[in-house]
């Protein structure tokens, strides 16, 4: 019975063997045996019963007995399950293993108790029973009539068949569908290797080879390449709120800087560390791991404060700092929606490592918060437009928009709601797992309205041991920033009005497949949308 195709053949002594068997010509004489009609060794054999301590010269003799003594047909049986040879064999060690009684294979019906595949293996090699090709049994029984009393369990066995076969066909439907999941996920990424070389090549002339081992060699050559880039920096600079609240923040509070040891996570231009050196502090350390760090040495030392200020390169993750300890960590590491780009977690590596005990990170107090959005005009122009794009429909696009979190500046005039807090951080003692949050909002109308999108924001605090505290928000009641707000938008807009309060949950988590990015799901009434921020 075995069979040439199969992941195992079986042996003269019964014992599964793989696929690597000797070739004909390396096997000697001795290694052969002939065999009979009934697959049976020429040489004499003795099978015992299944059931007692008979023992028998042929398969068919032992299940003759076993129908005639134990009232156990294996005919039937075969038939009833359905049972291939790998089945068979199965049944056939259950037994030896287990030594049932034969009246307890009457009670089986859809649970067959041989499934497990720990049976495929003997208690016993020299088993002549697993020899017998139970193929025997299906030949045989195509060649008789159905017996007397045998319509039942015929019917009883098609009906197992059946059921066998529908969860084949179920397993190969899910099998087939996480097939196509997997080849989706393979084009898109095919297509932005693709996109980011082609660019890449326009840009430097490099050849595709060359990038694409580059993206290899460093899976965060990307997010760091992009902080090498002047315009980001520029932008940031820019940004008096963020720029002028961390310098506000060390210029009115210089005793906590005065003669200390900084660090300065993701220096950049240096801005940060050069805010520290004039606020008194004996030595600043600022790390960046983009190119942006050579400009910053620059920079430094026409200001004349290399004496002060040491720049290093590097992930911090990875780096080795010049001291032991230092006094206070700073770090302008917000992303949009605060956590966006995931570098607090090189923040809090950087804290669990160097700060000494009573240290301080800064800033050190952040929210998240959440606020309604009643802007019909932007819902129409982002979700609406693709029901109608010049005389054809589009509708199917707005699975593809709506998920994609926009970030952009909303007017205050179009909030229909109060924020509502949804996470609170102090860096000084937040985990990275920390990160990964769920929390129940409450928005509290302020009017008459429809919700057609969920806008979050953040606020920064400077507080600790601070005699004049310094804050800001990224709100859109407050003055702009360059990470704007972020908006999640409602597929179906919700009829709201004045004094209501609109319930829900959010569940923000890094994307598993890009760490540096968000996966956010909102939930509110029976509505919800997992959105990416990327």
């Amino acid at each position: 019975m075995a069979e040439s195709g199969g992941k195992h053949t079986w042996g003269r002594e019964g014992a599964a063997v793989t696929d690597e068997m000797p070739e004909l010509s390396e096997m000697g004489d001795e290694e052969w045996c002939d065999w009979d009609e009934d697959g049976q060794s020429k040489e004499q054999v003795q099978i015992c019963c299944l059931f007692c301590e008979r023992l028998f010269s042929s398969a068919q003799d032992t299940f003759s007995h076993c129908k005639a003594e134990h009232q156990f047909d294996m005919t039937r049986i075969v038939y009833k399950h359905g049972l291939d040879c790998y089945g068979f064999i199965k049944l056939i060690n259950y037994i030896r293993t287990t030594n049932p009684s034969a009246e307890s294979f009457k009670s089986v019906l859809d649970q067959i108790p041989w499934e497990n595949e720990k049976y495929m293996k003997p208690p016993s090699t020299d088993d002549p029973l697993l020899q017998f090709d139970v193929d025997e049994f299906w030949d045989s029984m195509e060649e008789q009539a159905c017996p007397p009393g045998q319509a039942d369990v015929d019917s009883q066995a098609r009906a197992v068949q059946l059921q066998r076969l529908r969860g084949a066909e179920k397993r190969a439907e899910e099998a087939e569908a996480a097939f196509e999941r997997i080849m989706n996920d393979f084009e898109k990424m095919r297509q932005y290797v693709q996109d980011f070389v082609i660019n890449a090549d326009a840009r430097t002339g490099t050849s595709a080879a060359n990038t694409v081992a580059d993206l290899r060699e460093d899976e965060d050559s990307v997010y760091f390449s992009s902080y090498g880039h002047y315009g980001i920096h520029e932008e940031m600079l820019k940004d008096k709120v963020r720029t002028e609240s961390y310098r506000d923040f060390m210029y009115c509070n210089p005793h906590i800087f005065k003669d200390k040891v900084i660090l300065d996570v993701g220096c950049g231009t240096g801005i940060l560390s050069m805010f520290a050196a004039k606020a008194g502090a004996k030595h600043v350390i600022g790390v960046d791991q983009s190119e942006i760090i050579y400009q910053a040495m620059d920079i430094v030392r026409e200001n004349e404060l290399d004496g002060v200020v040491t720049l290093i390169r590097g992930r911090i993750e990875d780096v080795e700092l010049p001291v032991a300890q230092v006094d206070i960590i700073i770090s302008e590491w917000m992303g949009y929606f605060l956590l966006f780009e995931s570098m607090l977690d090189s923040v809090i590596h950087a804290r669990d490592k160097y700060l000494m005990k009573g240290g301080a990170v800064y800033p050190d107090v952040c929210t998240i918060s959440l606020v309604a959005v009643g802007d019909r005009k932007k819902h129409d122009e982002r979700v609406a437009f693709w029901e109608d794009v010049y005389g054809f429909k589009m509708s199917c696009m707005k699975k593809a928009v709506i998920p994609e979190a926009v970030v952009e500046v909303l007017s205050p005039d179009t909030l229909i709601s109060e924020p509502c807090v949804i996470k609170a951080i102090d860096c000084n003692t937040v985990g990275s797992l920390d990160l990964d949050f769920t929390s129940e909002f409450s928005l509290n109308i302020t009017e008459d309205h429809e919700c057609v999108a969920i806008s979050g924001h953040f606020d920064i605090l400077f507080e600790r041991n601070c005699s004049n505290q310094v804050m800001f928000s990224t709100g859109p009641r407050s003055p702009q920033t360059h990470w704007k707000q972020t908006v999640f938008l409602l597929e179906q807009p919700i009829k709201v009005n004045k004094g209501d309060i609109l319930q829900g949950k959010i569940v923000c988590c890094k994307n598993r497949k890009d760490p540096r990015s968000l996966m956010i799901t909102i939930s509110i009434d029976n509505m919800k949308q997992t959105y990416s921020l990327q």
